[in-house]
């Protein structure tokens, strides 16, 4: 049966944890592609912009030498995800070491993996900021390190509109609202709000302030930033050929839809 959400006493963490992380999925994603890359498992992760650490507690959970550093300047996630995500793994969430510092702040041990997930970074407004924090990121990484952040476009992402998606058991619907585009700057208002069963909704849970990037920049940069290679992983179809499937795969061709979202990994 499924759980009973209202705006009034739902809990947004666990609403986002649900509708939009898939740790699971992105662990899998990061540790294929480096073995991919390197012939060899990585142990050690750094997350940016890591929010309740939710995938960074699965990494550790993965065994014992598996190790992470979570960082995020707010600490209301993290101190939500110490308590809800961390401290119910037992020795492994120990494994993970919260940081309440700016993700521009170097590590306290080379990562294997470095990660900025679900477009956190897009913080960075001016190619100065976004060149510095790359230039930071490339110097952190362990001699074989890879980078991997995700990004999303495609001509739906540069419009004012709102998605709706319900969840699969139908115990709300998940709300993403470009609010407020300004294609001179690229700089973006965005939202996400929390609908339910009951008519109530939980209105802009959380709002971000970005710019829009585009894929071929991005890599541009991080190759000025003194990465070897930036490689962009696709996301395959499913059957019918309209919606991803969840599949990543390196490629030089996309298809040039309506919206996509795709992964970079920059390698040293």
């Amino acid at each position: 049966m499924a759980k009973k959400y209202m705006a009034k006493t739902a809990d947004k963490y666990v609403l986002y944890q649900r509708a939009v992380q898939s740790a699971e999925q992105d662990v899998s994603f990061l540790i294929d592609t480096y073995k991919s890359i390197n012939g060899k498992s990585p142990r050690h992760l750094r997350e940016d912009f890591c929010g309740t650490c939710l995938m960074s507690g699965h990494w550790a959970s993965l065994g014992d030498d598996f190790t992470t550093e979570s960082y995020d300047i707010d600490p209301e996630p993290l101190a939500w995800g110490l308590k809800n995500n961390l401290k119910p793994l037992g020795k492994a969430g120990k494994r993970v070491m919260q940081y309440q510092e700016d993700a521009r702040n170097p590590s306290r041990r080379a990562p294997d993996v470095r990660c900025a997930q679900n477009f956190s970074y897009w913080i960075f407004k001016q190619r100065s900021e976004m060149l510095d924090y790359f230039r930071r990121v490339y110097a952190d990484l362990a001699t074989d390190g890879i980078f991997v952040c995700d990004l999303h476009g495609g001509p739906e992402s540069i419009q004012e509109l709102e998605e709706e998606t319900e969840m699969d058991d139908q115990s709300f619907t998940y709300v993403w609202d470009q609010d407020a585009i300004n294609p001179i700057t690229g700089n973006a208002r965005l939202h996400i709000h929390f609908r339910f069963p009951d008519g109530t909704e939980m209105t802009d849970a959380f709002t971000y302030e970005w710019r829009l990037w585009g894929l071929p920049e991005l890599r541009d940069i991080m190759l000025e930033a003194g990465f070897k290679s930036a490689d962009c992983y696709w996301e395959d179809t499913d059957e019918d050929g309209e919606s991803g499937d969840g599949i990543f795969t390196k490629t030089e061709l996309g298809e040039a839809c309506l919206s996509y979202v795709a992964y970079l990994v920059a390698t040293k």
